[in-house]
């Protein structure tokens, strides 16, 4: 329901914030921004802005300047996680606000934990405040500060401490006996970190809820010890003991092994007040011990099993208010996801299983592909993660589940799926999978994402695979994304030459053959988009040898109207560029196109599109190089054949503008060319009247239609057309605006 929502006017506020930031702000001497004007935002909000800021990438020395020495963004749940941010920054800016909570989880730019600590220890409001710290992936790094003079300054000054996540740190034996003098300590993560000694635990005991010890490598305490310590830990309600040793054990972990195995036979006076334990990734855990824990524990609400080949024990399915993590069915999968996300080991091995289980997925699930978009985020350069996700991605969105699912979600998915291709380009496996999955009408037509990205991205992927099942895929998604692009990103995308020699040499493939499939004839609409209206584009079909290979094509594919209408559209895009006119000035071409124009019985659309090449080329005396007879039978035959077209039910052509048909609708102009142009606007006028309509009188076509029309020399036949359509505009300016203003469908 959350991904379906529309966005809260907040998350839009913010959002727009965020990205007026330059022009909100001024600067400072020392380089850093500041608020030109601010009204006194209510505190949350502060805190959300600074998340926002984190969260698309633009948090850094320079701009978080704006939470400095500022009385309207007041900070107290600050999350600067990941942000690249110096020691300088933190202190100046952060520090000075009465914080509750701060994430400083995978900062760079040079912050270590022992900065973070320091500067916070020099707040009286953060020493006694503080109640949350997360410094996972810190470096510690107590002696840089001693190096520098400074004196150290441990964990146990912040005495409001209640919450301390320290996981992929450096934490030693010693760190964690100051930690552990804390008055309030509740949550302590120590996961892969160094420690060798949990003895100094019991110095929390009366307070300690919630420890999680996930994959202690360098533990060293024999078994007897560790339940001693544990034993003293009689308020402890949550313990993660977890290990991601899933390969065949070599010694390793078998003290913690046995510790696992004794405190499940062990009496349920052992940490009383347990509820919910964690052993996933423990080899070793035995069915008969997990029965006999569950029904020692009537008051357990949480159980880890994942990798622990015991998560389909009855004992546990049998328990329905018990959550339990594992691989027995989807239930287990997605609760591991949803607690492990930050775990790369446990994500991997969840999506292995959710793969396995999606295989034949029948209902959408958006909760579920919602989970491994989230993993594919947290572990954004795994490849073992994205190897396994982007499968699992297929599997969910396959078919026609893409269309039940909310639109932001596969927005965001569509966006992971392309980071990945960008990510791990040499990746066989990786790719295609993305092209599995972006392989979707829906999600291509309908779905907001770069497409530009995507369309590069493809095409890179296509220069090197040459199966013909993946081939046709590619192919096909080009040429949707192609002509979903603006001018701007075709113009861009035209200028690349590499682009139109790998289109041309599917074409060229397919042609040698004689073969007419989908894969060509998605070639052939990619290479049409690309030229339409891109003189760059179309420069580059000419060098890369693109106009003889279409000729071969138009003579060899004489009875294929959808082959031979995609290569009269590239043609006609060709014509329209002055420069490039010359080029098709080929008596052979321009008499096989006349033939196309004359003959009766093939289709409008490939009639029409050659009769635009011919307007265009003999509009343009100066430039004919070849007979006037010739020149003469074309204008005679487009008069002559254009009388003769009814208008197609079905949308033929769409158009970016009407400036090519500025040329032909001038008085000068033979009746024929003039008769083709008009013909066309008033076509597609006809079937999409507000769009095209709007274009014509924001383009300034109107006046060369009346002038056109009012003209003493202009033939009946062009006029005739030329006041219906001025009628279809004079409509549609008397359309309310709700109406008028409408968009074309894609």
């Amino acid at each position: 329901m959350e991904a379906q929502a529309p966005l809260a006017l907040s998350d839009l506020c913010l959002a727009q914030v965020c990205s007026s930031l330059d022009a909100l702000c001024s600067v400072r001497a020392d380089g850093s921004m500041s608020l030109i004007w601010a009204p006194l935002f209510p505190q949350e909000m502060a805190d959300q802005l600074l998340l926002k800021m984190a969260e698309k990438g633009i948090l850094n020395d320079t701009s978080i300047g704006i939470f400095q020495n500022c009385k309207e963004l007041r900070l107290r749940r600050a999350s600067i996680r990941g942000c690249p941010l110096s020691a300088e920054a933190f202190h100046t800016t952060i520090c000075p606000h009465r914080l509750l909570e701060l994430d400083a989880s995978r900062v760079s730019g040079g912050l270590t934990g022992a900065d973070v600590v320091s500067g916070l220890s020099s707040s009286p409001e953060c020493r006694s405040g503080l109640q949350r710290l997360s410094l996972s992936g810190l470096q510690l790094d107590w002696e840089s500060l001693e190096e520098e003079g400074v004196a150290r300054v441990g964990f146990s000054s912040l005495q409001g401490l209640r919450a301390l996540n320290l996981s992929n740190t450096d934490t030693s034996d010693a760190v964690l006996e100051d930690i552990c003098n804390l008055p309030h300590l509740e949550t302590l993560d120590i996961s892969c970190t160094p420690v060798s000694q949990l003895t100094a635990l019991t110095g929390c005991r009366n307070t300690l809820r919630a420890l999680v010890a996930h994959r202690l490598r360098q533990l060293d305490m024999p078994p007897a010890s560790l339940l001693f310590v544990f034993s003293h830990l009689n308020a402890l309600r949550h313990l993660d003991f977890s290990d991601d040793h899933f390969a065949e054990d070599d010694g390793d972990g078998r003290d913690g092994d046995e510790v696992v195995r004794q405190l499940l036979e062990g009496s349920p006076q052992l940490l009383p007040s347990l509820v919910s334990l964690d052993l996933s990734g423990r080899k070793r855990v035995s069915e008969d011990a997990i029965r006999a824990f569950v029904e020692s524990r009537k008051s357990l609400i949480f159980m880890g099993l994942l990798a622990t080949g015991v998560s389909a024990c009855d004992a546990v399915s049998s328990q329905k208010n018990l959550k339990v993590t594992g691989e027995a069915n989807e239930d287990q999968v997605c609760e591991a996801l949803g607690r492990y996300g930050e775990r790369e080991c446990f994500v991997r091995e969840a999506l292995v299983h959710l793969y396995n289980l999606t295989t034949d997925a029948g209902q959408p699930q958006p909760d579920m592909l919602k989970l491994v978009v989230s993993g594919m985020r947290s572990h954004a350069t795994s490849l073992h993660v994205h190897l396994v996700a982007t499968a699992c991605v297929f599997n969910l969105t396959t078919q026609d589940l893409a269309e039940a699912m909310p639109v932001r979600l596969l927005s965001s998915t569509v966006t992971q799926l392309l980071h990945a291709m960008k990510t791990f380009p040499r990746h066989q496996q990786v790719q295609k999978n993305c092209l599995l999955a972006l392989c979707s009408d829906y999600i291509l037509q309908d779905v907001p994402f770069d497409k530009y990205l995507a369309a590069t991205l493809v095409i890179n992927w296509l220069s090197s695979h040459e199966d013909p099942t993946l081939q046709r895929m590619a192919v096909a998604v080009i040429s949707i994304l192609v002509a979903k692009l603006s001018t701007e990103e075709t113009a861009k995308l035209s200028k690349d030459v590499f682009i139109m020699k790998q289109l041309l040499a599917i074409v060229q493939q397919k042609a040698m053959v004689g073969v007419v499939d989908s894969t060509l004839k998605f070639a052939l609409s990619a290479l049409w988009n690309l030229t339409d209206e891109m003189p760059a584009a179309a420069r580059n079909f000419i060098q890369c040898q693109g106009l003889e290979l279409y000729e071969e094509v138009l003579e060899s594919y004489y009875n294929e109207p959808s082959i031979q209408q995609k290569v009269l559209g590239l043609l006609n895009n060709i014509s329209e560029v002055e420069e490039l006119q010359s080029d098709l000035m080929e008596e052979d071409l321009l008499e096989h196109i006349l033939s196309l124009l004359k003959d009766p019985q093939l289709e409008v659309g490939v009639r029409y599109f050659a009769g635009g090449i011919l307007a265009q080329i003999a509009s343009r005396p100066e430039v004919w190089m070849l007979d006037e007879e010739l020149r003469g039978a074309v204008l005679q035959q487009l008069h002559e054949s254009i009388t003769t077209w009814t208008q197609p039910e079905r949308e033929m052509v769409s158009y970016r503008s009407f400036h090519p048909f500025c040329p032909l609708l001038q008085t000068r102009q033979p009746p024929g060319v003039q008769l083709w142009a008009v013909w066309a606007i008033h076509l597609v006028c006809s079937q999409n009247t507000s769009h095209y309509c709007s274009m014509l009188e924001k383009e300034g076509l109107t006046e060369l239609l009346k002038a056109l029309a009012s003209h003493p020399d202009t033939h009946g036949d062009v006029r005739g057309l030329s006041d219906g359509i001025l009628r279809l505009v004079e409509q549609h300016q008397s359309l309310p605006g709700a109406f008028k203003n409408q968009t074309p469908n894609s």
